[in-house]
């Protein structure tokens, strides 16, 4: 008899959970889940006006990463570029991009060239917290860099400079999720591996 009320209860239970899954209320307006979804919300779109910017919203906020940002939004990174971190994101300029061949930028932010361009994106980002101090450390070392790519970047320092794949980094801001490093260049992962580990 015990068995039975158990049993009960839990079909009662279980039926209110599934019929409250099934139905969301979305800004005064309900919504089943046989209505298709078409839009993505991720972390990207979270609005948080009491935590620090993140990458991402610092990076939108200034003019200087305006093709950086399109380049982020075409790729469909920005919830990467969110996550909590600790993240360091090697953030090229505007005018980083324009040193690219002719045509480049165009051709990559076609949507059948996503996959690509998400590749060359991720090689800018390294999945730990490094600051100038932790940077400095690795060039006495001799450590590279691993990135979300994969890839390796060398860390070299030349006078006061710190360089990173090759690019100079020209100003550090902390973010809420770790640090963006200012770069002139972007930084296209090479296809021989050898030359970046």
């Amino acid at each position: 008899m015990k068995t039975n009320k158990f049993i009960v209860l839990f079909v009662l239970v279980l039926s209110f959970v599934l019929s409250s899954c099934g139905n969301k209320q979305t800004d005064g307006v309900k919504q089943t889940a046989t209505e298709p979804v078409t839009e993505s919300h991720g972390q990207s779109t979270v609005i948080d006006g009491e935590s620090a910017a993140n990458a991402l919203q610092v990076a939108q906020s200034l003019d200087d990463f305006k093709t950086l940002v399109v380049a982020i939004k075409a790729a469909g990174v920005e919830d990467a570029v969110v996550n909590a971190g600790p993240l360091t994101i090697f953030a090229p300029v505007n005018s980083a991009f324009d040193k690219l061949p002719a045509g480049t930028v165009e051709t990559l932010l076609k949507p059948e060239n996503k996959a690509k361009l998400a590749y060359i994106l991720v090689n800018h980002v390294a999945p730990a917290n490094y600051t100038i101090e932790t940077l400095e450390k690795s060039v006495e070392k001799g450590r590279k860099l691993y990135m979300a790519s994969g890839k390796y970047l060398t860390v070299e320092k030349k006078g006061e400079e710190i360089f990173v794949g090759g690019s100079k980094i020209l100003k550090s801001v902390k973010v809420s999720n770790g640090w963006i490093h200012v770069i002139g260049d972007v930084l296209v992962p090479s296809e021989d591996k050898s030359e970046n580990q």
